[in-house]
């Protein structure tokens, strides 16, 4: 019987390793990494080149160290206004990680403005949410936009084409009409404050937005600022969505 040297000799990206602990999105662990408060065996490990193998090397974060085997979690909430999508606020504004009752270090997946309202994804699947936020695997979100002023099919179309922003064109996004001023539009980029951007171009001020989908998942029946944890089948439909499974 052959010896198993890819599990003995197999490393990986320090990051990837971080979001797979449930520390925190892979990109967000690129900064625990870049601020030193990462080490792997005793050694501060500020690079993002740095490998490690999850089966010999020891790794910590501000002295604590971290394993492979935690529990997966997945919560939906119903984001409310006036919360921060972040884990910690340097304002001391109320985060939306306090709304959700668990023991389990989770953090937001993407960021929905504080003036936003809607799905909101939570976990410590580091993993899953660096995949679900990154451009190339084109999830989808959904959003209904409500807006200072008529909306015409002319205007529509330029969503649909994409908008010239100051960082770049947008993808097409689906848009369509609900109401005289109210738009439900879905784009799978994740440029800063993007709808609200995409309709100042043509014009327009974003009274309310609200998101109701993200890829498989939506909204549903949940009430303003409730959560619930993520049936096993809406886990399974996420992780399809990105090639995990």
């Amino acid at each position: 019987m052959k010896e198993e040297p890819n599990k003995k000799n197999r490393t990986i990206r320090l990051n990837r390793f971080l979001a797979m602990s449930g520390v925190d999105s892979r990109r967000d662990c690129d900064e625990l990494i870049r601020s030193g408060r990462v080490s792997v065996n005793g050694v501060r490990a500020d690079q993002l080149s740095t490998e490690v193998n999850p089966d010999t090397d020891r790794v910590e974060l501000d002295g604590r160290a971290l394993s492979l085997s935690v529990k997966r979690v997945y919560y939906l909430l119903y984001k409310p206004l006036k919360y921060v999508t972040t884990v910690h606020d340097e304002k001391g504004r109320d985060s939306v990680v306090d709304l959700i009752k668990t023991d389990i270090r989770v953090f937001p997946v993407g960021r929905l403005d504080y003036d936003t309202t809607g799905l909101l994804l939570l976990t410590n699947d580091g993993e899953l949410a660096y995949r679900l936020m990154h451009p190339k695997f084109s999830v989808e979100k959904t959003y209904i936009a409500e807006l200072s002023k008529k909306i015409t099919e002319y205007e529509l179309n330029q969503l649909r084409r994409g908008i010239q922003l100051s960082d770049g064109k947008t993808a097409p996004a689906k848009a369509v009409k609900l109401g005289k001023q109210t738009v439900m539009i879905t784009i799978h980029e994740g440029k800063n404050k993007q709808i609200k951007r995409m309709f100042r171009k043509l014009g327009f001020k974003v009274r309310t937005l609200h998101r109701t989908k993200y890829g498989p998942v939506s909204l549903g029946k949940l009430k303003y600022g409730q959560y619930r944890v993520l049936k096993p089948a809406e886990v399974a439909a996420l992780k399809k969505t990105v090639g995990l499974e």
